[in-house]
């Protein structure tokens, strides 16, 4: 309906003033309220200027080139200018046949043209389970990929395994420890030590397979290490690192971190397959490193004239890109830093083609993310190629006990538990219920509740209630039949409020794709079931008038359409029975 109204007003434009871009200033937006017609436009005032007449006069001018057309009950000038559009009544009607027509597809658009977009998110380090703090990260990514596909975007996914850095040592080292203990080592895991049970679970496997093939007396480790636990955490747990090293040699090492890191990763894709979350392409930091790639990008930076030397090191003019400083990539000593290895795999994305890079990271990262702007401006000259969203970690309480989300020391509840106590539903819609920016306090005891006030059982009961009347409909031997179906009789005030609102859905996701709110599906969901209910306590549908019954049954089987193709865009099923 609003394409129609913008053609209709753009065409009027053409005419009125053929040396304005009509295409430009057919600008319309719903209305808040309806007596003031369905949809505004201020094409008049943004006219004005060029035109040089008042919007008044341009805007009763637009409107006397209005054509006639049967979409259109009447165009109204209101105030300084504005033109409020009334389609007719039969133009509202007709979104019944729209939805049921479209029936899967409805809502989805080609606003994207087929641009091909990168979605890069949940990139938990796999040092441990994802607990529920990253759960929010892998809903929102995963939201905001469904909604990209759905409006025209062609869309990748992609996972960043962080598997080369000094947290995955930590872990290897871990792990390791924990098999002294299982050999008969007596010893306390240090504070910087990763603790959690499947680490222990690991190292007694390890010697069940190995036995004390690969022990070391820990007293000998503690003194190579050099420092102690109390002394410095971070210094003690690196000095271990190279002690256990030297020991058993770089290549056993290597083993333990190849099937801790295995042992990981297997349990973070189930865990994000059963979460309804598949990723095109796991992609390895270890790739970056090990084939040069750095190396590469800073010679590319450096070709663009964005290095320079100082203090022995190499930098990079992140400052001529917006960043609050420069970064350095190259240290003194020739080690590349961490910020590097994230420009070579930025580039990586780049090279492979993507007109458009989405990175969502948890909102600890917002220092991050100004530099990689930078980064991704200076190799590919586009400073709006990356769009970086930050996602609020999840508080998680149960009664009113928060709940600790602690990694390192193994005290968290992970996602597969959160499902195992809400289902999978429950957590996906809980998780994009706000803005992803805005902190979330998740409420188990509502998640799980039978009631209203628990939104997925509000929007999924909705769905099985129209559901029901199919079923009731079937046993009575009414059935459905579009045939007998007359939308004239539509004419119910609870009617023309569902209908208004399932004609808005199509606006709504792609609004939500263009910037990357899932939430404003599930607010948009809770109208379509608050105005579905609100019809259901109104008027009856099963009854004997069969045009009238039929045409019921349509515009609430169009309902029931919105609310399963919603459903599916934030990775909720649409039951028929609750």
């Amino acid at each position: 309906m609003k394409d129609t109204v913008r053609g209709l007003l753009a065409a009027a434009i053409n005419r009125a003033f053929p040396e304005a871009d009509a295409n430009d200033l057919a600008f319309v937006e719903r209305t808040k309220n309806p007596a003031h017609g369905e949809f505004a436009s201020n094409a008049a005032m943004r006219l004005a200027s060029s035109v040089g007449a008042k919007p008044r006069d341009i805007a009763t001018a637009i409107h006397a080139e209005l054509a006639d057309d049967p979409a259109i009950d009447r165009v109204e000038i209101a105030g300084p200018g504005f033109l409020n559009f009334f389609p007719s009544a039969d133009t509202f009607r007709a979104t019944v046949d729209t939805v049921l027509d479209a029936g899967a597809d409805y809502g989805c658009s080609n606003v994207g043209a087929g641009q091909s977009v990168l979605v890069e998110f949940v990139s938990a380090n796999p040092t441990g389970p994802l607990h529920v703090g990253h759960g929010r990260g892998a809903a929102y990514g995963d939201c905001v990929a469904r909604l990209l596909s759905a409006a025209g975007f062609d869309v990748k996914r992609e996972y960043y395994v962080n598997d080369a850095g000094r947290q995955m040592a930590i872990l290897a080292a871990s792990t390791y420890l924990r098999y002294l203990q299982h050999a008969g080592e007596t010893l306390t895991l240090p504070s910087a030590a990763y603790q959690g049970d499947y680490v222990n679970a690991a190292g007694e496997q390890i010697h069940a397979e190995r036995g004390r093939e690969l022990a070391v007396p820990y007293a000998e480790l503690a003194a190579s290490a050099g420092t102690s636990d109390e002394d410095d955490a971070d210094t003690h747990i690196d000095g271990l690192i190279n002690a256990i090293r030297g020991h058993i040699g770089d290549v056993a090492f290597e083993e333990i971190r190849r099937r801790i890191l295995d042992q990981q990763l297997a349990g973070i894709k189930r865990d994000l397959t059963r979460f309804g979350v598949d990723f095109d392409r796991w992609f390895f930091e270890s790739s970056v490193v090990d084939d040069g790639a750095v190396a590469r990008a800073i010679n590319r930076l450096d070709e663009r004239g964005v290095l320079y030397t100082a203090d022995n090191a190499r930098w990079f003019a992140a400052t001529r890109y917006g960043d609050d400083k420069d970064r350095v990539v190259e240290r003194s000593d020739g080690r590349l830093t961490y910020f590097a290895a994230d420009i070579a795999y930025h580039m990586n994305k780049l090279d492979r083609g993507f007109d458009r890079l989405v990175d969502i990271l948890g909102a600890d990262h917002h220092g991050y993310v100004a530099r990689v702007r930078a980064a991704v401006a200076a190799l590919s000259g586009d400073p709006d190629r990356l769009d970086v969203w930050l996602v609020q970690f999840a508080n998680l309480y149960r009664g009113r006990e928060r709940l600790s989300m602690s990694t390192r020391a193994g005290q968290y509840v992970t996602l597969a538990e959160l499902c195992d106590e809400v289902g999978v539903d429950a957590a996906r819609l809980f998780y994009v219920l706000r803005a992803n920016e805005q902190h979330l306090d998740f409420d188990l005891s509502l998640a799980t509740s039978k009631t209203n006030d628990n939104p997925v059982y509000y929007l999924q009961y909705a769905h099985a209630r129209i559901c029901r009347v199919a079923e009731q409909a079937d046993a009575r031997g009414t059935g459905f039949d579009r045939e007998l179906a007359d939308l004239a009789t539509l004419e119910h005030d609870a009617e023309h409020r569902l209908i208004r609102i399932l004609d808005r859905y199509g606006e709504v996701v792609a609004a939500a794709a263009v910037d990357a709110e899932p939430h404003a599906i599930v607010s948009y969901l809770r109208e379509v079931a608050d105005a579905f209910h609100s019809y259901y306590n109104a008027v009856g549908f099963l009854v004997d008038d069969l045009p009238t019954c039929h045409a019921r049954l349509a515009l609430v089987y169009a309902a029931r359409q919105v609310l399963a193709n919603g459903l599916k865009l934030i990775g909720v099923s649409a039951p028929e029975r609750m």
